[in-house]
């Protein structure tokens, strides 16, 4: 993992537009995503736009901070999970990011995310673990550096990921985000402050 050279007092903004859940009203076949707004400068970057109850409820929510659909510069996908990048196309303007290119229209741009600057107070980072492509947002607001993760689920974790593909991959990467990161929005559940009970 690369040196991120952030801290809090950044430019970015950060809203979650859905908190995602895995089972809900006792059907387990429920699952849907964390889907997170980040505006820093020009960037309007929304973090792994996947299954969601409403498409519509989803863009009512961009529009409430501001940005419609098309306004979107930047789309992240955490990894290549379909909860995580089903509704991409929501936004026809952005360009794509994952761990190994960037897309634009028809161009496939090679490039490590490790690192990558999306905007002033926005980067990307390798954090393998749930798959061995995982990459995290990390953006540095006002008061906080927020990571965007599916180092965890939600708060809870699961101490042990059920689906991951590199247990020790996991630790690790958790380990290394929790040495800076002061507000987690996992995967599939509401942003946390990671304390001492948080899952290593």
């Amino acid at each position: 993992m690369t040196d991120l050279n952030l801290t809090p007092g950044g430019t970015a903004t950060v809203h979650v537009l859905h908190d995602g859940y895995v089972g809900r009203d006792g059907d387990d076949e429920r699952v849907a995503g964390t889907v997170t707004l980040i505006m820093d400068g020009d960037a309007i970057i929304v973090v792994d736009p996947g299954m969601v109850a409403s498409r519509e409820a989803l863009l009512a929510k961009l529009a409430e901070h501001g940005p419609s659909a098309a306004d979107v510069t930047d789309v992240v996908f955490s990894h290549h999970h379909p909860d995580h990048t089903v509704n991409a196309a929501l936004f026809p303007a952005a360009r794509i990011h994952d761990h190994w290119a960037t897309y634009v229209g028809d161009r496939w741009i090679d490039r490590d995310a490790d690192g990558l600057e999306l905007a002033p107070s926005v980067r990307l980072l390798r954090t393998p673990g749930h798959t061995a492509e995982d990459i995290s947002t990390v953006a540095s607001t006002a008061s906080d550096l927020v990571v965007c993760t599916h180092a965890w689920w939600a708060a809870f974790g699961p101490p042990e990921d059920p689906l991951g593909a590199d247990a020790a991959q996991l630790h690790a990467s958790r380990a290394a985000l929790l040495g800076f990161a002061t507000l987690i929005i996992p995967g599939h559940g509401a942003p946390f402050r990671p304390d001492q009970d948080t899952a290593r």
